[in-house]
């Protein structure tokens, strides 16, 4: 398999996902903005839609969308720990917080990220999110994970959208529930390979 990917985007959650599957993979490093790969590739020809994540599989096929591509992952590689087995109330659990983060957080972010977007409309973007994290740190009252004590393919894409708030002056302390979940995925062994790998962490880092 083959993922294109921008550092410290949404596609590292399916990246983190990948290593933490023990999946066999390469990454493919993406400018989204030029819509180029890191070698000059067309990107647009991978995916016409112009975004990561894309993963590429081993028959050509291109699947698109983060939290679909995790789901695909765990399947493939039968981890039920990611994602649990279908049908079972568990994966439910796991798909409703995929549904959350990626419509009421990560699409919360994004026009953060645009330059264009006027300052008064991004104050009420950050307090919309206030409210959101507010939810997720009351969820995660006694829980190592989101779900629990088993972290799934939702806590990755949890992970890489709560750390966006560094670049908009969002304070996570004021969630320490949430503060105490990115430290601790984090810390993760496959995590911080991810983080290396996309050059956010150095390799002689403590």
């Amino acid at each position: 398999m083959k993922l294109y990917f921008s550092p410290g985007a949404c596609s590292q959650s399916p990246h983190i996902v990948l290593r933490e599957s023990g999946a066999k993979f390469e990454t493919v490093q993406v400018d989204t903005k030029t819509k180029k790969t890191k070698d000059g590739d067309d990107f647009l020809r991978v995916n016409p839609k112009g975004m990561v994540p894309a993963l590429e599989l081993d028959n050509g096929e291109v699947l698109t969308e983060g939290p679909m591509i995790v789901q695909y992952i765990a399947d493939t590689q039968k981890n039920t720990s990611l994602m649990p087995a279908a049908g079972t109330m568990e994966r439910y659990r796991v798909l409703e917080w995929l549904n959350y983060i990626t419509s009421e957080i990560h699409k919360t972010f994004s026009p953060l990220f645009n330059p264009k977007t006027p300052e008064d409309f991004k104050a009420i973007l950050k307090q919309n999110l206030a409210t959101r994290f507010a939810h997720v740190n009351d969820k995660l009252a006694g829980r190592q994970y989101l779900t629990g004590d088993t972290f799934t393919a939702a806590d990755a894409y949890l992970f890489v959208v709560a750390n966006w708030s560094r670049f908009h002056n969002i304070d996570i302390s004021q969630w320490p529930n949430l503060k105490a979940f990115v430290e601790r995925v984090a810390a993760r062994p496959k995590v911080r390979e991810t983080l290396e790998a996309e050059g956010l962490l150095k390799a002689s880092a403590a």
